[in-house]
C-alpha cells in the first residue's frame, strides 16, 4: 500500500505546484505539473489493481482520457478545446458505465435524477448566453453526459455503500464548472484555485475507488 499512498501524496504536490505555476509565466513548467499529477492518477488506479475487475477497467479508461484531456487542454487553441471537450466526455461516459456496472439503488437513481435536472437547467440558462454558438450543442451534450454520471454515481453509491464514488463524481462536476466559467463566462485566476484541487481530488477518489470492487 505504499506505493498508491505515495502516489496519492505526489498527486497532490504536483497540484500545489499546479497553482503556483498557474500564475507565473512559466508555459513548460505547467505542462510538468499537470501532467505530473495526471500521470499519478492514472498509474494509483493501475497500482490499486484497476485491472482485475471491470469497474477498474472502465475507471482506469476514464483516468486515461482524462489524462488526454489534460493534455489537450493545455493549448488555448479552439481544435484543442474541443478535442479535449471531447475527451472529457468519453471519460465522464466510461466513469458512468463503470457506476451502472455494479448494484444501483433505483430510489436513489429517481432522486438523483431530480436533482439533475433542476441543476442542469440552472447551469444552462448560467452558461448558455455566454457561449458561442459553435459550442452550444456540444456544451448541452457535455451537460447531458456530466449529469448522467452523478446520477449512476448516487444510484451505485447507495447500491454499494461505495460513497467515495458519489463524493468523486461530485466534485468531478463542479471542476467542469470552472473550467466552464473560464473558457466562456469570465477568465480568472480564482477558477484554477477551485478547480485544479476539484478536478484532481474527484480523480484521486475515483482511483482509489477500485480497492473495494
Amino acid at each position: 500500500m505504499l506505493l498508491p499512498i505515495a502516489l496519492t501524496l505526489a498527486c497532490l504536490a504536483f497540484v500545489v505546484a499546479l497553482l503556483v505555476v498557474d500564475r507565473l509565466p512559466w508555459p513548460l513548467m505547467r505542462v510538468v505539473t499537470k501532467l505530473g499529477a495526471s500521470t499519478c492518477f492514472v498509474l494509483l488506479a493501475y497500482a490499486l489493481g484497476a485491472m482485475e475487475s471491470r469497474y477498474g477497467q472502465l475507471v482506469l479508461g476514464a483516468l486515461l482520457l482524462g489524462w488526454v484531456g489534460d493534455a489537450l487542454l493545455l493549448s488555448h487553441r479552439t481544435a484543442a478545446f474541443m478535442a479535449g471537450l471531447a475527451a472529457f466526455l468519453l471519460s465522464h461516459g466510461l466513469y458512468a458505465a463503470a457506476f451502472a456496472s455494479g448494484p444501483l439503488s433505483s430510489l436513489a437513481l429517481g432522486v438523483a435524477l431530480i436533482a439533475a435536472l433542476a441543476t442542469g437547467a440552472v447551469v444552462l440558462r448560467w452558461l448558455l448566453p455566454h457561449t458561442p454558438a459553435a459550442f452550444k450543442g456540444p456544451v448541452l451534450a457535455y451537460v447531458v453526459v456530466i449529469l448522467a454520471m452523478c446520477v449512476t454515481a448516487a444510484g451505485h453509491a447507495a447500491g454499494t455503500g461505495r460513497w467515495i464514488v458519489l463524493l468523486g463524481a461530485l466534485l468531478f462536476a463542479v471542476s467542469d464548472l470552472a473550467v466552464a466559467r473560464e473558457r466562456f463566462v469570465q477568465s480568472s485566476p480564482t477558477n484554477q484555485l477551485w478547480g485544479w484541487p476539484t478536478y484532481f481530488g474527484a480523480q484521486l477518489l475515483l482511483a482509489w475507488s477500485v480497492v473495494a470492487d
